[in-house]
């Protein structure tokens, strides 16, 4: 038993304060409540608002001490003791009798190097020291939870193990760091509860907690008291292989999905289905990746978000993954699941803002805390969302715990940052006027680009062979270089570029693609500038932009051999791949989040075409040096056609490493055939066709050359020797010097 200091305030009576617990407004009620030393003996107070009667009980044997006598306030008891004692409360309650240890006889739960980390923004476990931590205490198991709400008068956790009332469990400062914490006896894993914090304006609306491990299933809003993840991972040899990688030099080919809207199962009503769980998904969504060939996938967010209409981009939980699909332990098992398959996983990460649920984090304790208060600076018009303050110490690190908790609780092997261009620019959709420029009268948000080199640079670190992925839109320099030599640090950044240019061009309709020509030529201008990811997202398929394949000029076979044409332009383009769901088969419709893809079509064989093109590519791009190992470097690509503008055809080579055998990759974006079409080639001798995309295999015209071709001794585009080929309409050859 933990004795606390007598005396509760300073020239303020003792009932003026009795009178203040009463009313939920005192801030320190371990100076009330629990086992004080009083006189020559102990004085035990306890505050059961409600309950008309309770006995104090001997822990050791459980047999009563006394009954507590009632106090100044309704419902505050209080007993005299000649000496301190390990000690129980039994509360009788109206309609129950309940049997605790008092949460005011314990000490104070955190260290004091856990305080000063986190006030230092350098706490890398909070997933494990804040929010509800399963745990035992002088041999008493409970619960303890810990807060940052610096500006609050009072915390109290309320739940329903409480009544939801705040006067039960108020909880202890630390006033140097704003932490409340305390530690609740007998509470266990599933308990439901929120903070019930009084501002200076008053009792706010009840809170999430920050660092929640889980949640309740959405539209309900209760943070979930989640037992410890311990679970037995399977995945050491992925772990082992992802340790020697070197991800710059391999292939990289992703299939992003929202978890929720891939398959669904049948529904009780048999006409709305039901989102697949993790178990569910590992069973059906593994199979299907493997087949594919995709070497990751990417999901959109799945930490806890309010809305499912933001697809997870509007999260809350930091640290517990949606209910929408199951447990903790469920979503570990999934992982581990694609780790055993050889399926890597990386998730969407959101760092740059939050929704405004009031009981979210806006205002969390009445003030502008994890948010900038300046509606120029701390709102953002766009999406309707508080963005994080992350020059504030304490939210700068409550971030990278989150990133290093995904990473290492979880064995994620990369996180995509989200949304990063509009973190780097204070002026990001913003008119004059409208924003606040940094301490040098700059646009650039000098908070943000601090956390995200420190966020590159503690990945780095602690956990080196996971990925952090840039979805940066802009020009922004030295977004892959590293943070020593002046860059922000990430392992890739998407091509949001060549996304818009090459997706422009293939829109076009291909008589006026002629005009349009530069908008496939200027991508490879920058493209070893950066580690660049090619992304075709779920951001290109939604809003009225139209699917992929309804995006493709022409009647419906030129649609099918445009998509085809334009996969394999991507895949044999420098740069690792990106591909959204349903965009593999061609789906008609834009996706909706709320149904499932359109599985039907692929009892089609043009749909089924598509789907094993993909899978070819993915097999051709995993087993040919040329198309990965040098996709940052200029040595690993050479323009052999790039101005034939009138015909749009455009021909590269691809390059390994020293002794890998370079790829010749011919594209001829119009629907006419091309007859003895002459290009230079490299080496002397007969060129085998790996993949012609307009192959009946793919369901296209089978126009176009198989098998060998020979050269002749003919000069062409710099080179001594070259072949003619027989350019198949909208499709793309790829040839390599035969064995």
């Amino acid at each position: 038993m933990k004795m606390n200091e007598s005396g509760a305030t300073t020239n303020v009576s003792r009932q003026t304060a009795f009178q203040s617990l009463e009313r939920a407004e005192h801030g320190d009620p371990f100076a009330l409540l629990g086992p004080h030393s009083e006189g020559t003996g102990t004085v035990i107070r306890t505050y059961q608002p409600g309950a008309p009667r309770v006995e104090l009980l001997d822990a050791r044997n459980g047999e009563i001490i006394g009954d507590m006598i009632p106090g100044e306030i309704s419902g505050l008891f209080t007993i005299q003791l000649s000496e301190p004692c390990e000690y129980r409360l039994r509360i009788h309650w109206p309609d129950a009798v309940q049997e605790t240890e008092d949460p005011y006889a314990f000490a104070a739960q955190l260290g004091e190097l856990d305080i000063y980390l986190f006030s230092e923004g350098n706490h890398r476990e909070l997933g494990k020291v804040f929010g509800a931590q399963v745990s035992t205490c002088g041999g008493i198991k409970g619960v303890r939870f810990a807060v940052w709400a610096p500006n609050a008068r009072r915390v109290s956790v309320v739940g329903p193990f409480n009544s939801w009332d705040g006067r039960r469990h108020p909880m202890r400062l630390h006033r140097s760091a704003g932490v409340w914490e305390i530690f609740i006896p007998r509470l266990g894993p599933g308990e439901v509860y929120k903070y019930e914090i009084l501002g200076e304006q008053g009792v706010l609306p009840l809170r999430a907690d920050p660092v929640a491990l889980a949640a309740q299933l959405p539209p309900q809003t209760g943070s979930v008291v989640a037992s410890p993840l311990v679970f037995d991972w399977h995945d050491d040899d992925w772990m082992r292989r992802r340790n020697q990688a070197h991800p710059h030099q391999e292939p990289l080919a992703v299939y992003e999905l929202h978890a929720g809207s891939w398959r669904h199962r049948a529904g009780e009503d048999h006409d709305e289905g039901v989102p697949l769980n993790w178990q569910q998904l590992a069973a059906e969504l593994i199979p299907y990746v493997q087949e594919l060939g995709f070497s990751h996938i990417e999901l959109l967010p799945i930490m806890e978000h309010p809305f499912g209409g933001s697809w997870g981009y509007q999260p809350l939980s930091q640290f517990a993954p949606t209910a929408r699909y199951g447990s903790p332990h469920d979503f570990a098992g999934f992982v581990d699941a694609c780790h055993r398959a050889g399926i890597g996983v990386i998730l969407d990460w959101v760092p740059a803002h939050f929704p405004n649920d009031e009981h979210g984090l806006a205002r969390f304790d009445g003030t502008a805390l994890y948010e900038y208060e300046h509606p120029f600076e701390g709102y953002h018009q766009d999406w309707n969302t508080c963005i994080y303050n992350l020059g504030r110490n304490e939210v700068h690190g409550f971030m990278i715990a989150s990133a290093l908790h995904w990473l290492q609780t979880y064995h994620i092997d990369g996180l995509r940052v989200d949304a990063v261009a509009s973190m780097l620019y204070r002026d990001y959709s913003r008119k004059a006027g409208e924003w606040i420029p940094n301490r040098h009268g700059g646009r650039e948000n000098l908070e943000a680009i601090d956390f995200l080199r420190h966020l590159n640079d503690v990945v780095g670190t602690e956990v080196p062979s996971a990925l952090v992925i840039a979805e940066e839109s802009t020009a922004w320099p030295g977004v892959c270089r590293p943070t020593r030599e002046g860059g922000l640090g990430f392992d890739f950044k998407w091509n949001m570029g060549w996304m818009h240019d090459s997706l422009g061009y293939v829109s076009q309709d291909p008589m006026y693609r002629s005009h349009h020509h530069h908008e496939l030529t200027f991508g490879l201008l920058y493209a070893f500038s950066e580690r660049f990811m090619l992304p075709i997202s779920h951001d290109e398929v939604v809003h009225g932009k139209k699917s992929l394949l309804d995006k493709m000029p022409g009647d419906r076979w030129q649609k099918f051999a445009n998509l085809r044409l334009y996969f394999s332009f991507m895949w044999s383009h420098p740069g690792k791949k990106l591909l959204f769901m349903g965009c593999e088969f061609g789906q008609w419709r834009e996706w909706n989040h709320d149904g499932q893809l359109d599985w039907y079509l692929l009892q089609y064989g043009e749909h089924r075409g598509l789907k094993t093109l993909v899978q070819d590519l993915n097999g051709l791009y995993r087993k040919e040096p040329a198309l990965h190992q040098l996709d940052e470097s200029e040595a690993g690509f050479e323009w052999l056609i790039g101005d034939d503008w009138t015909n749009s055809v455009f021909a590269w080579l691809r390059k390994g490493e020293e002794g890998a055998e370079p790829l010749l990759v011919v594209h001829n974006f119009t629907p006419t055939p091309r007859a003895n079409y002459r290009v230079g080639v490299p080496a002397v001798g007969e060129w085998e066709v790996l993949l012609n995309s307009d192959a009946e295999r793919y369901q296209g015209s089978a126009a176009g050359p198989l098998g060998r071709l020979a050269t002749e001794q003919r000069e062409a585009h710099g080179k001594a020797q070259s072949i003619l080929l027989d350019l198949p309409p909208l499709a793309t050859l790829i040839l390599k010097p035969a064995a």
